[in-house]
């Protein structure tokens, strides 16, 4: 079977699987050609109000397929940073759901998701310094914004692999489930993000990523809805709310 990205939507969340077993699903130049109109398709998709990354089997993603790197390794790492940006792009919830390895690029993929839960026993590694590329800028600059600017350099610098207890320690991470436990657990979450206004979640990702300039825009988009007049009202009568507001495009 080719390596690809295969997904299927259920009760409003995408699954997007990366499947390349054969090597721990590294991904091939396709595989990463094939990630930014994959999450165009998934944006515009009105059935879609969250996605969970995750990889085949008992591995996320164990980088890059190394063949690529040889044939023309600036073109490879173009089409991850573009993969990646996209992902990073995405305007609805986005959680990668982490067993076995997560290295060099599927850390690069995990971590241009908005939130990540691992299983017990993953491991978690950026590996340039094994191979001597440039970690590009933008990611390092991803990187750096989860884990802050030392353990950023202790991977990059030694492109050692860490457990589990450490990537939730330095905020690589923000679950740790034990075995059989992780995908319930995302699966719960991603419900529970299903049922939340979709307007509070496309602004606070805005805002977390920098744009204070769109605060204005936002708080048109508030008013204009009526998101926050049904939420006051589903409150006080004690029913779940029934919010209309759909990202741009939907």
């Amino acid at each position: 079977m080719e390596p690809q990205l295969r997904h299927a939507v259920t009760d409003g969340v995408a699954t997007v699987l990366i499947d390349h077993p054969a090597k721990r699903n590294a991904m091939t130049a396709d595989m990463w050609g094939q990630v930014p109109p994959l999450f165009a398709a998934l944006a515009a998709d009105p059935a879609v109000r969250a996605v969970m990354l995750t990889g085949a089997g008992d591995t996320f993603c164990a980088g890059a397929d190394i063949s690529t790197l040889r044939e023309s390794p600036g073109a490879a790492q173009d089409l991850a940073v573009r993969a990646e940006e996209a992902l990073a792009a995405f305007p609805k919830p986005t959680l990668a759901a982490v067993r076995g390895y997560c290295v060099g690029g599927g850390a690069q993929l995990a971590g241009a998701c908005d939130l990540r839960f691992a299983e017990e026993g993953a491991s978690f590694g950026v590996t340039p310094a094994k191979l001597g590329i440039v970690y590009p800028a933008s990611s390092t600059r991803r990187l750096v914004s989860l884990v802050g600017p030392s353990t950023a350099k202790y991977l990059l610098f030694s492109g050692e692999l860490i457990d589990t207890d450490r990537a939730l320690r330095t905020g690589l991470v923000d679950e740790v489930l034990p075995p059989g436990g992780l995908d319930k657990r995302v699966a719960d979450f991603a419900g529970t993000l299903t049922a939340r206004s979709r307007l509070t979640q496309a602004a606070a990702k805005e805002f977390v990523a920098g744009r204070t300039d769109r605060d204005g825009y936002w708080a048109e988009q508030a008013r204009a809805s009526g998101d926050t007049a049904e939420g006051v009202a589903a409150f006080l009568e004690r029913r779940p709310p029934r919010f209309i507001w759909a990202v741009p495009g939907d």
